[in-house]
């Protein structure tokens, strides 16, 4: 029933590798009474012996689908997912489709494999391969961490496996569950350095982080080393990036603008903050496009999207920014389209290193009611036989916040 008490047209029901025995009465009543049932092959084959309507496989891609599903309200229709369809399912999309649809839930492949294990699902951090890249991984890869991961086909085990060891990843415990809930589950488990099975096409990791010696572990922190990053010296150096993001100040879901973005640093960092973030740097020269690309995908935020355009005249036509960074190539029109870009509570952030462009910002600062920082730091760097401190060229930051 819909939230008003009209009958609901379109339920959503979860099924597991046990099938139809696994449904509770009321999903076996949906089932039997609807006039179409949607799902992948494989769901349309556990709950044949309950389907009464026309069984529908998905076409590929899925969302060719739709418009013919839409098109059957308000005739009764089933969409059979995978246990929860609102864990990494289609559950989410549906329902932006149609709001208020029913949805009755079979336990997720996690909370399986939480039972499974004795792990609290809470202390595990979960990720999905199915139609999503690897790299995303990477983040994840801390000390003692718990992951649970669904597979994408019966590779994606060995890939994983792959990437760990050449992370310095290999002493990490890998679990391989196969077809959980059904009568071919299977558990197996050995470390990322031995591992050599041969799963089926249906299965899920969970992984037992251990950490090698000089394994490379992106810290929590802003400010990754410069040497994470490939880079041509176009960079916006660590000390200045840690400064550089705390100003920015990047909170969940938001989007940056990465204006002049280099080798992609600061961008990468501010999509490191939180997996819902967004960025879009703007580099004109395609060799730093691409660089900054290989640097997003080897640091797990390969949604970083570049274009490679200058500015002011690049920026037509982008989603509206939360944020903006200015590292290079700033002047009156770069910082004006910027600013006008910002909705009320954006922060623009740039930085510079040339008297034109902190000229710029003295006269500038005062109409947008921004704070000014010199930036300065020495480093220690060999004297013929002794050592002393090296100056580096200071660095003037504008900061502002949009009434």
């Amino acid at each position: 029933m819909t939230r008003d008490g009209s009958p609901q047209w379109l339920a959503v029901l979860g099924i597991g590798e046990d099938g139809v025995e696994g449904l509770s009465p009321a999903a076996q009543a949906l089932l039997r009474g609807a006039a179409v049932v949607y799902g992948g092959r494989r769901h349309l084959a556990l709950a044949a012996g309950l389907i009464g309507g026309e069984a529908r496989a998905w076409a590929s891609p899925m969302e060719d689908s739709y418009a013919a599903l839409l098109a059957e309200a308000p005739r009764p229709v089933v969409v059979l997912a995978s246990g929860d369809p609102f864990c990494f399912g289609v559950g989410s999309v549906l329902a932006r489709l149609v709001p208020g649809l029913l949805c009755i839930p079979a336990p997720s492949a996690f909370a399986l494999a939480c039972a499974r294990l004795g792990w609290a699902m809470q202390d595990c951090a979960t990720v999905s391969f199915c139609g999503r890249p690897l790299a995303a991984l990477r983040p994840l890869l801390q000390p003692g961490a718990r992951i649970l991961a669904l597979s994408a086909d019966a590779a994606t085990p060995a890939a994983v496996a792959a990437l760990l060891r050449d992370g310095g990843f290999g002493p990490t415990r890998m679990h391989v569950l196969e077809a959980l809930g059904g009568a071919n589950e299977r558990i197996g488990s050995t470390t990322a350095a031995e591992f050599a099975a041969t799963p089926g096409a249906l299965n899920m990791l969970a992984l037992e982080v251990v950490v090698a010696p000089g394994a490379r572990v992106i810290p929590l922190a802003a400010g990754l080393p410069d040497a994470f990053f490939e880079h041509d010296g176009q960079i916006t150096r660590s000390e200045i990036r840690a400064m550089t993001l705390a100003a920015l100040a990047p909170r969940q879901g938001e989007l940056l603008w990465d204006i002049g973005c280099g080798s992609g640093s600061v961008s990468i960092e501010w999509l490191l903050r939180h997996p819902a973030n967004m960025a879009i740097g703007l580099e004109r020269n395609a060799a730093r496009a691409a660089r900054a690309a290989r640097n997003a995908l080897a640091l797990g935020v390969p949604r970083l999207q570049l274009v490679q355009a200058a500015a002011p005249g690049g920026l037509a036509g982008l989603p509206p920014p939360d944020a903006v960074f200015i590292g290079g190539g700033c002047d009156g029109a770069v910082l004006d389209a910027a600013w006008a870009a910002l909705s009320p509570g954006g922060r623009l952030v740039a930085n510079a290193v040339t008297v034109e462009t902190e000229a710029l910002f003295l006269a500038r600062h005062a109409g947008f009611g921004a704070r000014l920082t010199r930036i300065a730091l020495s480093r220690m760097d060999a004297v013929g036989t002794r050592h002393g401190f090296r100056p580096g060229m200071a660095v003037t930051q504008f900061v502002a916040v949009k009434p």
